[in-house]
């Protein structure tokens, strides 16, 4: 080790790089191209993971939406093309039978993904036809909304029957003076000729989901009463519990409602139904093969660049063949000839892995700074595991060292006496 602390060492390292610029250079390329693919994009990586988990912050990953449609196939005497409905008191029965379930919200909407139309709401003489939705308090659970204004609807507001809407920001741009930021709360919009008390504002921010902020919400009995639904129910968001297979909770319920409206077991139109858990575990999935893929891609273009650095190095020894020959010759032992070779080689590599690293750390930094406030691209904060880094760097130097070991090797079996008589 004490060659480590010899300034004729490093002396010697600087001279025979300095002495071949272009060949270092070139060499370098490899591992430090290698590095740079494995840190940018590893941090790439990280950023679209991070970008998709802000997209989808304020949803329950684990969630499905379900809703009733027509039977494809006879059943118990009933034909095929026969309207099926949910029920209110369905929700108790899911609950009950099937336990995996961790909580329901239903769901009655106008406008929007129904296919129904919208609502006509105004205030002040202005006039508009937006989408209204009649939600319990615990749907803000499963797609939490951002406020800007109050809050959202709560178990009272649904027990009694409540006038109170909670209005998106499209909505509040619309009857509200939003340039002078006018507190809508406590203030009343007219749906359908009812007045309703604004007890919040929600913002959906761009690319963000399912809503939009041309939406309305109000407690589901006041929506019932409004249009005299009854008990019926056009969707339920159902949240499977933390471990549950949320594949296998889809088609429990889906069982348990076919049993209760008389529908054939393999009817597989009776009810749709949007697993978003199952859509999230793919794109996890995807993200996670990514990562894989960067982590392949990276360490065999540094093993490619190392392999690179033995060749060069099997040529630098065949040109330094009578200089090794003369320190042989002045008593320099093989043990001290190997190490210079492979000090070079770790040199060289950490070198290279070094500036690739800062290289890809520096393009990081700039894709953070493109897309930063860029809400529709799902990319944020991309960032580099640095335990996964200094791991990489760890086996660039070992891999530095075995590869090293062929020129080495080279060097010491020169004979001082043939190596004096090279050209």
């Amino acid at each position: 080790m004490n060659i480590l602390f010899k300034k004729d060492t490093w002396q010697e390292i600087y001279y025979s790089l300095r002495n071949n610029k272009l060949r270092t250079f070139l060499t370098m390329i490899g591992v430090g191209w290698g590095m740079f693919l494995y840190v940018s994009l590893l941090g790439a990586a990280k950023g679209m993971e991070n970008g998709f988990d802000k997209l989808f912050s304020g949803f329950a990953t684990n969630s499905i939406f379900l809703w009733a449609q027509k039977t494809s196939i006879p059943f118990d005497g009933f034909p095929k093309g026969r309207e099926v409905h949910l029920q209110l008191s369905d929700m108790e029965m899911l609950k009950r039978k099937v336990t995996a379930i961790d909580y329901i919200s239903p769901q009655n909407a106008r406008g929007s993904f129904t296919g129904t139309p919208g609502e006509s709401m105004s205030r002040n003489g202005k006039s508009s036809t937006y989408s209204l939705t009649g939600d319990y308090a615990v749907g803000n659970k499963i797609s939490e909304k951002k406020l800007i204004f109050g809050r959202y609807l709560n178990d009272a507001d649904v027990m009694g029957n409540k006038n109170v809407v909670v209005i998106g920001e499209e909505i509040y741009k619309n009857f509200f003076d939003a340039k002078k930021k006018e507190n809508p709360i406590g203030k009343q919009v007219n749906i359908k000729g009812i007045f309703f008390n604004v007890i919040g504002v929600f913002r959906v921010k761009k690319g963000g989901g399912f809503e939009n902020d041309r939406t309305a919400f109000i407690p589901l009995s006041t929506y019932t009463k409004m249009y005299n639904a009854g008990e019926q129910i056009d969707m339920f968001a159902i949240v499977s519990k933390p471990n549950a297979n949320v594949n296998g909770v889809e088609e429990n319920v889906k069982q348990v409602l076919k049993t209760k409206n008389k529908v054939s077991p393999e009817d597989t139109n009776a009810f749709g139904s949007f697993n978003l858990g199952k859509e999230f575990k793919k794109l996890t999935g995807f993200l996670t093969g990514m990562q894989l893929l960067t982590i392949i891609v990276g360490t065999l273009t540094i093993l490619a660049g190392v392999i690179a650095i033995s060749n060069i190095l099997l040529i630098t020894v065949k040109e330094r063949t009578k200089e090794i020959g003369i320190r042989r010759a002045l008593g320099a032992k093989p043990a001290e000839v190997r190490n210079q070779i492979l000090l070079e080689s770790v040199v060289i590599t950490l070198s290279s892995g070094i500036l690739g690293f800062m290289c890809g750390i520096f393009v990081l930094i700039i894709l953070n700074m493109v897309t930063q406030n860029q809400d529709e691209f799902p990319f944020y904060n991309p960032t580099v595991n640095y335990g996964n880094v200094f791991g990489a760097m760890a086996v660039m130097v070992i891999l530095g060292l075995i590869i090293g070991m062929i020129p080495a090797q080279r060097a010491v079996k020169i004979r001082p006496i043939e190596a004096l008589r090279s050209e």
